[in-house]
């Protein structure tokens, strides 16, 4: 408990909560203290002892708490219990629900100056504000959290940072949301703060934004701490989040059958834990991994219920990326008609603010459709949108493929030094595979 209110304030307390029962001050103060003293007490002119607060709160039949400090008896207790049931319809995917209910307990968390609450609701707002992809909101509170947090240690603070670092990812500012993270890992590991579940939630959260960048050489060695931190990590559903992000780099090594026994585990914590969102997540990246694997059938089913469940518990953002890789395979599928609606259903969805890097490949994907249909002009507007979002998101990882796809487009058409103009800006991007320009790499944990 914090430290007790002024006297002040707690005189003022008394003298209302007295008069609410209809009590003397004499009545009040027998038989241990005199009436002069409640007087004196009442009108803050004295800072009553615990013993004297202890007997008051009994006579006006109170806990000594809800003297000493104007709150309730186990109020954080109950606090607590109503966040746990906020996280969970967020789990079930209903984010406006849970979105409400944290707001609601933030304010009263708020009024009774319970800072941890507080910190915890302003989480809470964050997570529902990233399934509903409002990206500047979600940095909002994910920022307010880690200020409500200043005075706690780093591994307090990891979750409102990581917070902070997805909201940048998804809004296709990759490098910042990398610099997030590895300035967070490189204090803890530097500093000798080894918290597995603080560590593992870092290391799995800068695999997808490394891959993006083409740092597949970090992405690696980031999965390998992971994989080592996991066993000492006490939170399954951070351990499930992991296998997924883990997969992604399996996949890039080749290591396809591994990707997807690492995409089992992940499904098969998210049943137990009854984590639909992230379910869908995963039935996202399995339909990815197979996708990969040029299983093509199994590619779109998996899609198609990652869609659906990202419908059904009204995740835009999410629905709208899996859109695409759906929107993708059912290309390859021959079903290009198909394809081409799904995208031209969720482009408004996106922005250079919003999903960069999704809305980039709807636009890739997008020029493939028109080129097979030999509309150049539409094609080559797709591509050149699409490089323009990828160079601003720092996305690395698909640039080159873009700019030898725009370049084989001018070259057909004629305009051999504007292609040679793209190859050589996709060439810039392949100079050194696994790297970035992000400087050196953080720490390593004492693994």
């Amino acid at each position: 408990m914090r430290e007790r209110d002024d006297p002040e304030v707690i005189g003022r307390r008394v003298q209302q909560l007295r008069t609410e029962r209809g009590l003397t001050q004499r009545q009040l103060a027998e038989p241990a203290y005199t009436p002069a003293y409640i007087s004196t007490l009442e009108a803050g002119r004295a800072r009553a002892s615990d013993e004297a607060l202890r007997h008051i709160a009994g006579r006006l039949g109170v806990a000594f708490e809800e003297l000493a400090v104007g709150r309730p008896a186990h109020l954080a207790t109950d606090l607590r219990l109503r966040l746990t049931g906020a996280q969970r319809a967020l789990a079930d995917g209903r984010a406006e629900e849970a979105s409400a209910q944290y707001a609601a307990l933030l304010a009263e968390a708020g009024t009774h100056r319970l800072a941890a609450e507080q910190a915890t609701a302003l989480l809470g707002l964050g997570e529902c504000a990233l399934e509903t992809g409002e990206l500047g909101q979600a940095r909002e509170y994910f920022e307010r959290a880690e200020a409500e947090l200043a005075g706690e240690s780093l591994p307090a603070r990891v979750p409102a940072v990581r917070g902070r670092a997805v909201a940048h990812y998804l809004a296709g500012e990759l490098r910042y949301a990398v610099y997030l993270l590895e300035s967070a890992l490189d204090e803890l590991n530097r500093g000798g703060l080894h918290d597995p579940d603080a560590l593992l939630l870092l290391y799995a959260g800068i695999i997808g934004p490394y891959m993006d960048m083409g740092a597949h050489a970090r992405a690696a060695q980031a999965a390998e701490f992971a994989l080592a931190l996991a066993p000492q990590a006490g939170d399954p559903a951070l351990i499930a989040r992991m296998h997924r992000s883990v997969a992604r780099t399996l996949l890039a090594e080749g290591r396809v059958a591994e990707a997807d026994a690492s995409l089992a585990k992940a499904a098969e914590l998210y049943r137990r834990l009854q984590l639909r969102t992230e379910l869908a997540n995963c039935h996202w990246m399995r339909g990815y991994v197979c996708a990969q694997d040029g299983e093509l059938d199994r590619a779109e089913a998996e899609l198609r219920q990652a869609h659906t469940m990202f419908s059904e518990t009204r995740a835009a953002l999410y629905r709208s990326q899996a859109a695409v890789e759906l929107a993708d395979v059912l290309h390859r599928r021959g079903k290009s008609a198909e394809a081409a609606d799904l995208l031209g259903g969720v482009l408004g969805d996106f922005s250079s603010e919003r999903g960069a890097v999704h809305a980039a490949a709807a636009h890739r994907l997008l020029g493939i459709i028109a080129e097979d249909a030999r509309d150049t002009e539409a094609a080559e507007e797709h591509y050149v949108r699409a490089l323009s979002l990828l160079e601003r998101a720092g996305a690395a990882g698909d640039l080159a493929d873009l700019c030898r796809l725009l370049g084989d487009l001018l070259r057909r058409t004629g305009r051999v030094e504007a292609a040679l103009d793209a190859y050589r800006t996709g060439l810039g991007h392949r100079t050194a595979p696994g790297t970035t320009t992000l400087g050196p790499a953080p720490a390593q944990p004492p693994l």
